[in-house]
């Protein structure tokens, strides 16, 4: 097996984990003996090496899931929010990553839903092959990258993997596509931070300007300018216009 199919293996078996629990459920659970025996077939030497590799995947799932979804933009500009309001740990690093992960799966689920179909419900009624499964749910995880991948940031890593330019989607490998969605992405999040930043800015210039004016040099601007700061987001719903304009980047 390929080193790209382990990487949409571990996207599928977070779906059916967390997603797709009750699809879990209605299988049958099989009891799990790890034991290292001696045999002389090479189909059981690599049986066995393809379950240690998997076991090895699965430790980086975690980072699939943030590289391969809309989490890193999301978790950026949010995180963006919280430095522009000075505000220090708050919100605490558990309540953006938690809301920056439920918007995740909200944003992602048409793309999951279409692999549950196409790939996780086929494969488990065993009507198409594991090979058939994985290349269906790349397929939808590629889509929807490729629609938020500048071409620029696709061409470099093309270029750099000294790879023929490709004639189609279909031709784009995924672990070209991957690094190409996440500086798209980084870059997107922080076009989005930097707007985020223009009116605190604006705040601390003017209480700053006040301050120097009223020659109280030794007051530090921030204390003045943070109640503001958060007056000004609570009166404008900062935390809906955050959100909404996040997920109307994805076309939500």
């Amino acid at each position: 097996m390929r080193p790209r199919n382990f990487i949409i293996l571990a996207l599928i078996l977070i779906l059916v984990v967390i997603v797709f629990p009750s699809q879990l459920v209605a299988q049958p659970l099989p009891g799990i003996d790890f034991r290292i025996n001696p045999t002389s077939e090479p189909e059981e030497v690599v049986d066995t090496l393809r379950v240690l590799f998997l076991l090895t995947v699965l430790a980086l799932v975690p980072a699939f899931m943030v590289l391969m979804t809309s989490f890193t933009r999301i978790v950026v500009v949010l995180s963006f929010v919280r430095t522009a309001m000075a505000t220090q740990q708050t919100p605490p690093n558990q309540v953006l990553i938690g809301l920056a992960l439920f918007l995740t799966f909200f944003v992602m689920a048409p793309v999951f839903d279409q692999v549950r179909v196409d790939a996780l419900e086929p494969y488990l009624a065993n009507e198409i092959s594991q090979e058939a499964a994985l290349e269906n749910a790349e397929t939808h995880l590629k889509d929807f990258m490729l629609i938020h991948t500048r071409e620029k940031d696709l061409a470099l890593f093309v270029n750099a993997s000294n790879m023929d330019r490709p004639e189609s989607e279909e031709e784009i490998g995924i672990m070209v596509l991957i690094p190409a969605f996440v500086i798209s992405e980084l870059k997107t999040a922080f076009q989005m931070g930097f707007l985020i930043f223009i009116p605190f800015l604006i705040i601390d210039m003017v209480i700053a300007s006040t301050l120097m004016s009223m020659g109280m040099f030794m007051l530090p601007p921030i204390i003045i300018s943070l109640p503001f700061k958060v007056l000004l987001f609570v009166m404008t719903d900062g935390w809906y216009l955050v959100i909404k304009s996040l997920l109307q980047s994805y076309g939500l």
